[in-house]
C-alpha cells in the first residue's frame, strides 16, 4: 500500500535526519497491528534517529521507537523535504 505514486525507498537507505513519511508495510498484518501499537502506521512521519547494525532507531513526533533488521527491511518511507507537513 503506497501514499504517494512517487517512488518510495527501503527505510535502510534512508539518511540519518531526513524526514520522510512511513509509505509501504511490506509484512503481514501482524506485523502492521504491532507497527501501529508502536504509534506506527501508512503515513506517520518518521526520521532515523540511530543506526546499530541492521536495526535502527526512529522518531515519529514526539515518540523514539527501536526496531530491529527484520523489521526495517520491510519497511519502505516516502523522503519529504521537512517542510511543516513532515512534522
Amino acid at each position: 500500500m503506497s501514499i504517494t505514486a512517487t517512488a518510495s525507498i527501503p527505510l535502510l537507505d534512508l539518511p540519518a535526519g531526513q524526514p520522510a513519511r512511513l509509505a509501504e508495510i511490506r509484512g503481514g498484518r501482524g506485523l502492521e497491528r504491532r507497527l501501529l501499537g508502536l504509534g506506527l502506521r501508512i503515513g506517520s512521519p518518521v526520521i532515523v534517529l540511530h543506526r546499530r547494525g541492521r536495526g535502527l532507531v526512529l522518531a515519529s513526533g514526539d515518540t523514539r521507537i527501536a526496531l530491529g533488521g527484520g523489521v526495517v527491511e520491510k519497511l519502505w518511507a516516502h523522503p519529504s523535504d521537512g517542510g511543516p507537513e513532515a512534522e
